[in-house]
């Protein structure tokens, strides 16, 4: 596990495999490069304020918006939950890999309880910090299917942050069609760990869900949701579905 902090202004969380960090421009889809560098240092957002603003209204009463303006699309969250700025890019990659190569990321996310867990299992007198939940979204260009894409993803992230190395500890549930509010069509996964004995602190069982769509592109686009398990606090899962049905079509404000 490796903190990756290529913006000096930039709080970066790593949360038991999870990594964040801030990134400037974007290819073609968010397979993300975990080591890009030589990028200047933009300027910090506010803490009130990372997205910088827009007046945009979430279309649940209360609730903050989640704009992804590099995939196109964006999301209401609770009002709990707190946004990263648009450049940010959270992932999960294998604990022994020395290139810290992702399996999966999310660009744009939200959290709720950013540092709901904290420990120092290194013992280098840093603490590391658990999320008690995130989601945020991405291109998935190359994918095969939106089927293929709420399949698997939702496994990825559970293995990723809660059960690696083992893989057995991940059950998946029945890909289904969903419709948001907006009237996207598109596929909803889901996955969950069980049995995640716990070894440190901050270990936990944990749960994931995918959202992913045709973009009125015709790219395929996903949202994922990723949180604990089992724990005081947990995000119900129809709270999930209330937060994937309002994902959207983002487009650019009328300059």
């Amino acid at each position: 596990m490796r903190l990756i902090a290529l913006v000096a202004a930039a709080a970066v969380v790593v949360a038991a495999g999870v990594t964040g960090y801030v990134v400037l421009g974007g290819g073609k889809d968010d397979r993300v490069d975990p080591s890009p560098t030589q990028s200047p240092t933009p300027p910090a957002p506010s803490p009130a304020d990372p997205r910088g603003g827009g007046g945009d209204t979430a279309t649940v009463k209360g609730w903050k918006v989640v704009a992804n303006p590099s995939a196109g699309i964006k999301f209401d969250v609770p009002p709990q939950w707190a946004l990263k700025s648009t450049s940010w890019v959270t992932y999960v990659s294998e604990n022994d890999d020395p290139d810290d190569k992702p399996l999966i990321a999310i660009r744009a996310p939200a959290f709720l309880q950013e540092q709901w867990c904290s420990s120092d299992d290194d013992k280098d007198g840093t603490p590391e910090y658990t999320a008690l939940a995130a989601a945020g979204s991405r291109r998935d260009n190359g994918a095969k299917s939106t089927e293929a894409i709420a399949g698997a993803d939702p496994r990825t992230w559970v293995y990723g942050q809660y059960t690696q190395p083992d893989t057995a500890k991940v059950k998946a549930g029945t890909v289904e069609p969903f419709t948001t509010a907006s009237g996207i069509k598109g596929s909803l996964g889901s996955a969950w760990s069980v049995g995640v004995a716990k070894t440190k602190k901050c270990t936990t069982n944990g749960k994931a869900w995918t959202f992913a769509f045709k973009t009125p592109q015709g790219d395929l686009a996903s949202w994922s949701f990723f949180a604990a398990k089992g724990v005081p606090g947990e995000v119900p899962d129809a709270t999930v579905r209330q937060i994937a049905a309002t994902v959207r079509v983002y487009r650019a404000p009328a300059t």
